[in-house]
C-alpha cells in the first residue's frame, strides 16, 4: 500500500517541474508504480525521472534537458 498520496499532474515532486508535460506524466506514473512497490519516495523520483526520459528519448518526444552519455 501506499504510505503516501500518490502523484497526479496537477502536484507532483519539484525535481519533476521542469519536465516536458508527456515525460512527467510517464515520470509520475512510474514514480508511483515504484512507491506502490514500496520504494523510498527520492529513490522513486530519481528512477522515474531516469526511466520517463529513456522512454521518450525512444519516442524521439522533446527534454529541453540534455542528458546522456554522449555530451560535449
Amino acid at each position: 500500500m501506499v504510505s503516501t498520496m500518490p502523484w497526479t499532474m496537477s502536484r507532483y515532486p519539484a525535481s519533476m517541474k521542469n519536465l516536458p508535460a508527456g515525460v512527467r506524466q510517464k515520470a509520475i506514473v512510474i514514480a508511483n508504480a515504484l512507491l506502490e512497490d514500496g520504494y523510498s519516495e527520492s529513490l522513486a523520483i530519481r528512477i522515474a525521472i531516469s526511466r520517463a526520459r529513456e522512454w521518450a528519448s525512444r519516442r524521439a518526444i522533446a527534454d529541453p534537458i540534455p542528458y546522456g552519455p554522449f555530451l560535449h
